[in-house]
């Protein structure tokens, strides 16, 4: 790996195109060397992954909504919408939408953290996307996947846009253009270009992630696979981009980040050198943020032995961002509402590890419904947890050692008589270092548990005989990577738009 200082340039300074990290990025991506086999079998543990928690949200409102609106978009040869007939295509920007909120609704997918979050699961639906449009096959699918995963994981190890309030789509934009100029083959250039209009549109701030959250929060990395194939169509077509993109006087540096005087420093692989980013990243056994997901097991864990009659405080020390992300440190009243939208239950540690502690297990439809929420003892608890930044779980959060990084925390459940009952867990059982950590047999049994009633058997058969050797597909092997919901079990959104 190369690492890339970056900062903000004058413009008088004219900092040429080849030492800006748009054009490095462009340069990873374009860089043709093969994907390793491990890598390949990785991708598709995560295109098994992003299907069945697709599956699962099919019938959710904002599911409903963004496959409508692709609907009113057909084309041809285009690419498939999730839940739809293989025989219906829609225009590749809009399939990666649609496709890109059934991935994101349930927050169930692939995460990687470092000095900022991501879901890197999210760059899937628009490189498919444009891979069955452009009648491409597996390994040139592959190529692209692993690529956007490269770019984005290493952007997020390098630049921090949670600490200025910049939501994290701000690295998914470039980094599913990459990931689609990887697969399509194009040229340094154009790939460049198309990574900084795709930068340019979706900088946003958190706020889709902080107080009221609505399920814009699942439309938001949709919007911005979007943005990044439309970027892709525009720069092919030979349209430029505000350039210094991240280090221009009034770039994104200067000033949406850490402003003129800054230097962030972006490891990327070196020419020749295999992309392997993916296999860094690690998926989630439970439906809910993935700083939690430890957290969940843990309250599993220490559930037997504890009398919940007898509780008086739960206080969990944590990292940095969990305390102040989904913990009290975020001061959300609406983290600890009964009548909070799923969207923010699934934000609010509090309520998770309540509700875990409780019911000893985790359920992606059942944990959330409004009868839960409002559960008169889960509200009592709910009310007791409080969280708290400790150092310690910080600095082993940013373990620059991944193998040592810890995302979960130390709990201490203090009882009516002062007495108190202390565990602590680093991460997920799921976690590649866990207790349980996923391999094919987990991603296929995660899919067929959340494809059950859903997907019928044999199509669930047909996705993963194909998913399973994704490399190896031919162009019209990758055009049937879709899963369709049996005839007449989607209903239409009963709200109309504009198409």
């Amino acid at each position: 790996m190369i690492t890339h200082r970056v900062r903000a340039h004058a413009s008088r300074e004219d900092l040429p195109r080849e030492a800006q990290l748009a054009w490095k990025l462009a340069e990873t991506a374009a860089d043709p060397v093969p994907v390793e086999r491990d890598v390949a079998e990785m991708i598709g543990n995560r295109v098994i992954d992003n299907a069945a928690v697709a599956a699962a949200s099919l019938a959710r409102g904002p599911v409903a909504a963004a496959r409508a609106q692709a609907q009113a978009h057909p084309y041809a040869p285009g690419a498939a919408v999730f839940g739809l007939p293989a025989a219906f295509r829609s225009s590749p920007e809009w399939a990666a939408w649609a496709n890109g909120v059934a991935v994101r609704e349930l927050d169930f997918h692939d995460t990687f953290l470092a000095a900022d979050y991501s879901h890197p699961g999210d760059n899937i639906p628009p490189v498919l996307a444009v891979a069955q449009h452009r009648g491409l096959d597996g390994r040139a699918l592959v190529r692209g996947i692993a690529a956007a995963y490269e770019v984005q994981v290493d952007l997020v190890r390098g630049i921090c846009l949670h600490e200025h309030r910049i939501d994290h789509i701000a690295h998914l934009g470039p980094s599913a253009a990459a990931g689609i100029g990887a697969l399509l083959d194009l040229p340094v250039d154009v790939v460049y270009q198309a990574i900084g209009q795709a930068l340019h549109t979706t900088t946003a701030t958190r706020q889709s992630r902080k107080g009221a959250i609505s399920s814009w929060k699942a439309f938001a990395p949709a919007f911005a696979g979007k943005a990044a194939v439309e970027a892709v169509d525009r720069a092919m077509r030979g349209e430029g981009a505000p350039s210094p993109i991240y280090e221009g006087e009034d770039g994104v540096i200067a000033r949406l980040l850490s402003g003129p005087g800054a230097v962030y420093e972006v490891p990327l692989p070196s020419r020749g050198e295999a992309k392997r980013a993916v296999l860094d990243t690690y998926t989630k056994e439970h439906s809910a943020e993935y700083q939690s997901q430890a957290l969940i097991d843990l309250a599993r864990r220490m559930a037997p032995r504890v009398d919940l009659a007898r509780v008086r405080e739960v206080v969990i020390h944590t990292s940095h961002h969990t305390h102040y992300v989904i913990g009290t440190g975020a001061e959300d009243p609406q983290k600890t509402d009964p009548d909070a939208s799923r969207e923010t239950l699934d934000h609010s540690i509090m309520y998770i590890f309540a509700v875990a502690l409780e019911d000893r297990a985790w359920h992606h439809e059942r944990s959330y419904t409004p009868e839960r929420a409002h559960r008169a003892s889960t509200v009592d608890l709910w009310r007791k947890v409080r969280t708290v930044e400790d150092p310690e779980w910080t600095a082993r959060y940013h373990d620059p050692d991944p193998a040592k990084r810890a995302f979960g925390g130390r709990v201490d459940i203090v009882l009516d008589d002062g007495t108190a009952v202390t565990d602590e867990l680093a991460v997920a059982d799921a976690h590649p270092a866990g207790a349980r950590p996923f391999g094919r047999e987990q991603y296929v049994a995660k899919f067929r548990t959340l494809a059950e009633g859903v997907i019928a058997e044999a199509e669930q058969d047909r996705f993963l005989d194909l998913a399973s050797r994704i490399g190896a597909l031919d162009a019209n092997g990758v055009r049937a990577l879709n899963l369709a919901a049996p005839a007449g079990a989607l209903t239409a959104p009963t709200a109309k738009g504009l198409f």
